[in-house]
């Protein structure tokens, strides 16, 4: 008889596992509160204007590609997207701006004609990322952290020869700052940290990792925009023969002597042989776990940032201004402390704006842009949201407007608003961060919850809370490495 896994929660790791294991031949259910498939990753509509709600940055896709071929079909035929040619435009302050190729000589000869950062240093900074990924990507991503063969193999004795060049014991922003000349490239390269919600003055240098993924990979984007990755996996899973049911939340996970036996919902039982949580783990214990030893130091574990976004239909097309654009903060480390220390919102923030509607034809009417504004901001622990959503809304404005020298606020014909608590009850994840855990130790890989429980029998987590992170390739790993627990049943 065909093995059977409930998967709670359709967002893209909870598809990427349904497909991988009803490959290997099992039978799948996925259950979802909402109404829609991608948890985070999913899409908005105002008016005439279209937005991805969520996570609005594609690389390594691969990690999606992957998912057709295992599944006997050409991704080409399924899913396409392009890579683009800079990664992101950058403003700063005092009107010195940037457009970052992703072609690594052009980006070093940018920062030294606009920076005065020595070509060199770049150059070197890059080489690192990738010497970082080349050493560490099968360690911390690939693999489980939680597995002894993980740290018994040649990848791990590959590493473990040039432990000394890892810069374990410094933070991101010591190893930046030592390397670069200028402040300006600093922070740049800093900004990486926000990529798993954490902060670059306390997040460990191994961070650094991250760039490569940008300059080394690339970065890319859908030919319809992120929500093609949604629904492409949808359409892949449903097709390798999983079954969904929306409108469905989960209320329990049924126990029988330490063993998953299935899953209540909607006041039903469901039996199944294998669990995947693809919910933040802190809700998984506390929603659905009642009664079951949690591993408390993990529970406990600072959470990472949150995120507050506005979308807005802006009535003008700005020629300066491209897919991603970064307008940093007069002052990163207040910034960032004032989010992990005081639990409070910069009043000079960074803002980054994504504009689909520059790559993807229809996002917005002709003439017009629709903007993804999102500045990190703390976790929800109880603050204020409506007041700190309107100061929030003065700053961005203020200076968004300030250094476009437009009034932005007269050009929104549409607005919409998320929130870290709108976050949470949407998506699960406590307190609204939207990486789990923050990576703000030394220590923050292993204190990831793993992905096959230690103490109930055949239950399994992935998702951007449990190891081996947040973020859309690190989500898709996660489901690669619950799936490499189950034997191939065909």
């Amino acid at each position: 008889m065909e093995k059977t896994v409930g998967i709670i929660g359709a967002g893209i790791a909870g598809m990427a596992t349904g497909i991988r294991l009803a490959n290997k031949g099992y039978e799948v259910t996925i259950f979802d509160g909402n109404d829609y498939p991608g948890g985070k990753l999913t899409e908005l509509r105002l008016g005439k204007y279209r937005f991805d709600a969520g996570p609005s940055l594609f690389t390594m896709p691969d990690y999606v590609d992957e998912l057709f071929r295992i599944s006997k079909k050409d991704p080409k035929n399924h899913f396409s997207y392009k890579q683009l040619p800079n990664t992101a435009n950058y403003f700063f302050d005092d009107g010195i701006s940037l457009q970052a190729s992703a072609n690594p000589q052009l980006l070093a000869a940018e920062l030294e004609a606009k920076l005065g950062e020595p070509t060199a240093n770049t150059l070197a900074a890059l080489k690192h990322s990738s010497f970082l990924y080349d050493h560490l990507a099968d360690l911390f991503i690939h693999r489980s952290l939680h597995d002894v063969k993980t740290f018994f193999n040649r990848q791990a004795f590959k590493a473990y020869k040039v432990l000394h060049k890892l810069d374990l014991f410094r933070t991101m922003h010591a190893a930046n700052r030592q390397r670069f000349a200028k402040d300006k490239t600093t922070q740049l390269f800093n900004r990486y940290a926000t990529y798993n919600g954490s902060s670059p003055y306390l997040t460990p240098a191994t961070m650094n990792i991250i760039p490569h993924l940008e300059f080394g990979v690339g970065a890319f984007i859908p030919e319809k925009g992120m929500h093609q990755i949604t629904e492409s996996l949808f359409k892949l899973a449903k097709e390798s023969g999983a079954e969904f049911r929306f409108n469905s939340p989960v209320e329990k996970i049924n126990l029988k002597s330490g063993q998953v036996t299935g899953l209540r919902v909607n006041d039903q039982d469901h039996p199944f042989d294998n669990i995947v949580s693809n919910m933040d783990m802190v809700a998984t214990y506390k929603r659905l776990l009642p009664g079951t030893k949690a591993p408390a130091r993990l529970l406990n574990q600072p959470k990472s940032s949150s995120a507050l976004i506005f979308y807005w239909g802006i009535k003008k097309n700005f020629k300066e201004l491209d897919l991603h654009n970064i307008f940093f903060s007069g002052d990163y480390q207040k910034e960032f402390d004032h989010i992990f220390s005081k639990a409070d919102i910069y009043a000079d923030p960074t803002v980054y704006v994504n504009i689909t509607s520059k790559e993807v034809s229809g996002d917005a009417p002709a003439g017009c842009e629709n903007w993804f504004v999102m500045i990190n901001v703390p976790h929800n622990s109880g603050q204020d949201w409506e007041l700190l959503k309107v100061r929030a809304k003065e700053h961005i404005l203020t200076k968004l407007s300030g250094i476009l020298k437009t009034d932005i606020a007269e050009l929104i014909e549409e607005e919409a608003v998320l929130d870290p608590i709108s976050i949470e009850s949407k998506t699960s994840s406590s307190q609204g961060a939207l990486y789990g855990n923050s990576s703000n130790n030394r220590f923050a890989a292993f204190l990831r919850h793993p992905n096959k429980s230690r103490r109930v029998k055949n239950l399994y987590f992935c998702g951007g809370s449990v190891h081996p992170g947040g973020g859309i390739p690190l989500c898709l790993s996660s489901a690669k490495i619950v799936a490499s627990h189950f034997p191939d049943l065909h």
